[in-house]
């Protein structure tokens, strides 16, 4: 028995000093889609209301309308995006952190930041070219 223990002890000494890496996952990302750097696609673009600021978004973090994020449909947290307004040409690099609703007629959701740097804010909703970063 005493043996038995020592084997136990040293057994659990050992994979404590092996550096396994343990996959996690994400519950509130419910995409396990890797999407490669350089896909291109159009759609409506829209922006966050000013009374969901402080407010929790899907990944965790509050939402800022002061920060370059973005809410997308099945892009995973974290992803990085240009967004170009295809009425005028201008790009805005934003984070995605948040989730669109699978029935949303937008491509994506823009931070009131990352509206004001392509200019839609007085549109409202525009079509625009994302790029994954």
């Amino acid at each position: 028995m005493k043996y038995l223990v020592l084997f136990f002890v040293f057994f659990l000494c050992f994979l404590s000093s092996c550096d396994i890496a343990i996959p996690t996952i994400n519950t509130n990302d419910n995409t396990n889609s890797l999407v490669p750097k350089g896909t291109k696609s159009t759609g409506k673009a829209s922006y966050y209301a000013n009374k969901l600021n402080g407010r929790p978004t899907a990944s965790g973090q509050k939402f800022d309308n002061n920060l370059l994020t973005a809410a997308h449909k099945t892009l995973p947290f974290g992803t990085k995006l240009s967004v170009k307004n295809l009425k005028n040409n201008k790009i805005v690099i934003v984070t995605v952190n948040d989730r669109l609703s699978k029935t949303s007629t937008r491509e994506i959701d823009l931070s009131q930041a990352a509206a004001k740097t392509i200019d839609m804010i007085r549109d409202g909703v525009v079509q625009v070219e994302i790029t994954i970063l």
